[in-house]
């Protein structure tokens, strides 16, 4: 009997942070960095590999605060370019990846356990939530064109878990573009990709007050 590979890891770390000011990824609180509050997130799932995909300008800083094992790759102008690159740097024989946003450190377990059991039955899952407000759909000058029933929205966050050949074929197909998430390339390929209920505290850190949220929630 085979025995079940793990799936791999990506975390991308390759953004240049200019709406927060400095890089968020190693800003600290209670004396550690966002990054390994997000590496931390994982640390009982078990996997077969982890990749940070990373500017050159923030490479050495990350190197030198992450475990041994984590493996660096070259981020690239996008987070499509950066996320493909780590595909690329994982083993042909991987089955399943997680991508997960470096500056989204509050992720619970059981999220991402669930969306590796949603991702096993239909090899495309994401998490996300319910939007809470009303959205409106608009033109340039800013005219309300249409309002959209709100119970059928939903607010995508990670991780984005994929069938490893299925995204990376999606990645190779689409390279060039820039998705603004992962899920994105495989719709456009008409590949159906499913949710999972995920929680409104998993923040992606953009600005600094976020900081303050993130560190309320850690306390």
């Amino acid at each position: 009997m085979c025995k079940e590979k793990l799936p791999a890891l990506i975390i991308t770390a390759g953004g240049t942070s200019s709406r927060f000011g400095r890089n968020k990824l190693l800003e600290k609180i209670n004396g550690k960095e966002i990054i390994l509050y997000t590496l931390e997130a994982f640390k009982n799932i078990k996997l077969s590999t982890t990749i940070i995909t990373v500017s050159d300008e923030l490479r050495e800083n990350i190197k030198n605060i992450i475990p041994k094992n984590i493996k660096l790759v070259q981020g690239g102008n996008t987070r499509q370019q950066s996320v493909f690159n780590g595909l690329k740097a994982l083993d042909n024989d991987t089955e399943l990846v997680i991508i997960h946003d470096g500056a989204r450190p509050l992720i619970k377990q059981h999220t991402i356990e669930q969306c590796i059991k949603k991702a096993k039955e239909t090899k495309a899952a994401i998490v996300a939530v319910k939007a809470i407000d009303t959205i409106k759909i608009t033109a340039p000058d800013g005219l309300i064109i249409s309002t959209p029933q709100r119970d059928t929205l939903r607010c995508a966050q990670t991780p984005q878990i994929f069938d490893y050949n299925l995204i990376l074929n999606a990645h190779t197909k689409l390279q060039g573009k820039n998705f603004s998430d992962d899920a994105g390339l495989l719709e456009s390929l008409n590949i159906p990709v499913y949710t999972v209920d995920g929680e409104y505290s998993n923040i992606k850190i953009t600005t600094q007050s976020d900081i303050q949220l993130i560190e309320n929630a850690l306390n």
